[in-house]
């Protein structure tokens, strides 16, 4: 956490927190259900809140539907735990 607890972060500084291709050892949740800015909000959301290297991309796809997932990737699987349980986005 830098903001809300003061200490800047180093990953912040040198602009090498968000990873931008998806890693093989990043561990990763897909979000189905997507709204218009949903992804700049969890972005935010993240940023604030937790400290770690994070991917976040929108995927479409197309198979039998049109749709996208939102898929995020978090290098500490405790990380990826809080952001399951903590994140209000999610809940709605």
């Amino acid at each position: 956490m830098t903001i809300l607890k003061g200490k800047p972060n180093p990953l912040n500084f040198f602009n090498c927190r968000v990873l931008e291709y998806p890693a093989e050892h990043l561990y990763y949740i897909d979000i189905e259900r997507s709204n218009f800015n949903l992804e700049a909000a969890i972005r935010t959301w993240i940023e604030q809140n937790l400290t770690g290297r994070f991917y976040i991309k929108r995927i479409s796809y197309t198979q039998q539907t049109v749709g996208s997932v939102i898929r995020i990737g978090f290098e500490n699987s405790s990380e990826a735990s809080y952001f399951q349980l903590a994140c209000p986005l999610l809940k709605y």
